[in-house]
């Protein structure tokens, strides 16, 4: 456990600590951290969440770091990425650290171990930036609350992005968890009525690194398929699943190769398709709105690179948090959850808005076009056009009524 804001002391006599202990908690209002930061290569998920819930509070707060009088103390534990261990940080942060909310976590199946935790102790858990729609379906609860996209907001908004018709053939690659079987199922959803067909699905194993087998039974499955033909590629944190693929040629085949938006870490893979067009959750430069101005500005000035990804969303998180504590007349747990349902905030994205039925927060995508700049590192995904939520069919997880 890291404490990053701390607010007094202890010292002296056991007495006189646990005395200036209770002080100190009156005075101030503690929100957990819970992801992982050891483990996995999506450890860089989280250390962007962490930057970027912070800077959300800087901005939320003005700088004091306080709401209502009260300094705001995060706690950071680490999840390892194993179920089990986010099963105990979480409850050692509601129980002996009485945390009022928790943020977390990183990986999909791992948040999902956690969400049992938050109806236990009937406490509040904002899920960021875990994306998997099934965190706000049937087996989640209404303690559960979630800023993160979800892979129907990812698949619809890339099914508007590939334009699908009846000439449209498609394969998908995905990993073979949580994360990649309900983007895929969400993907297979988008296309109903299009007329597109998806002739093939291959998952594969977290950290694959050979595509080898799986790419040729992608391209057998496309191969002499009339219309367009694609790959799509959902894969988070498991090799260079581009430069395989097209490292095989399936130009040959006249396949396309189509995936959504990444990490700025990942989008140098993406020179290989220029043209490419796809849906990203976030890219610094296309929000047109005064946070998102700060967040570049700032994040520019203090770390000599512009926010990323969950930079975004860890801010969206943070903002979420100090809008629901300054709007709720009380801060008990009931009186949270009916101030934070239906509730609107401001982000790096744009509004987002916490759907009742479920604690979906609905929010924007953005349909890009990759151009490559020899000046740049990365991949620029220009923005084309903001997806609206309202233009997005997302649907209902967990029904609240």
């Amino acid at each position: 456990m890291k404490r990053i804001f701390a607010t007094l002391a202890v010292a002296g006599t056991v007495a006189l600590g646990v005395a200036a202990s209770a002080a100190a908690q009156d005075d101030t209002v503690r929100i957990a951290l819970v992801h992982g930061l050891s483990g996995s290569a999506f450890e860089a998920f989280s250390k962007q969440t962490s930057t970027g819930f912070n800077m959300g509070l800087e901005y939320a707060t003005g700088g004091t770091m306080q709401v209502k009088g009260k300094t705001i103390e995060v706690l950071e534990k680490d999840t390892q990425f194993k179920p089990d261990v986010a099963r105990s940080v979480l409850a050692e942060a509601y129980g002996d650290d009485d945390v009022l909310i928790a943020v977390g976590g990183t990986s999909s199946g791992v948040t999902t171990a956690m969400l049992p935790v938050a109806e236990e102790y009937e406490k509040i858990l904002l899920v960021e930036p875990a994306v998997a729609d099934s965190l706000t379906g049937p087996d989640s609860n209404r303690y559960v609350f979630k800023t993160s996209r979800n892979s129907s907001m990812d698949m619809q908004a890339q099914a508007l992005a590939l334009k699908p018709d009846e000439n449209l053939y498609v394969a998908t690659l995905a990993e073979d968890y949580a994360f990649g079987k309900d983007g895929i199922a969400a993907f297979k959803a988008a296309l109903e009525g299009s007329g597109a067909t998806v002739v093939a699905e291959e998952y594969v194993p977290l950290k694959t690194t050979d595509y080898t087998a799986v790419g040729e039974r992608l391209f057998n499955a496309l191969k002499d398929k009339p219309g367009r033909k694609v790959i799509l590629i959902y894969v988070a944190a498991s090799g260079d699943p581009m430069g395989a693929l097209t490292g095989m040629d399936p130009s040959r085949f006249d396949i396309e190769i189509s995936t959504g938006g990444h990490i700025l870490a990942v989008l140098p893979t993406y020179k290989r398709v220029p043209g490419m067009e796809g849906a990203i959750y976030y890219y610094y430069e296309a929000p047109q709105n005064e946070i998102n101005d700060w967040l570049v500005k700032e994040h520019l000035a203090r770390f000599d690179a512009p926010p990323d990804f969950f930079t975004a969303g860890g801010m969206a998180a943070a903002l979420a948090v100090v809008k629901a504590l300054e709007t709720a007349e009380e801060w008990d747990t009931e009186t949270l959850i009916s101030t934070m349902e239906g509730m609107s905030w401001e982000t790096p994205k744009g509004t987002m808005t916490f759907r009742p039925e479920d604690h979906q927060a609905l929010q924007s995508m953005f349909h890009f076009k990759i151009r490559v700049d020899d000046t740049v590192d990365w991949a620029i995904p220009d923005l084309v056009r903001e997806i609206k939520p309202d233009e997005m069919d997302i649907p209902l997880g967990r029904n609240n009524q």
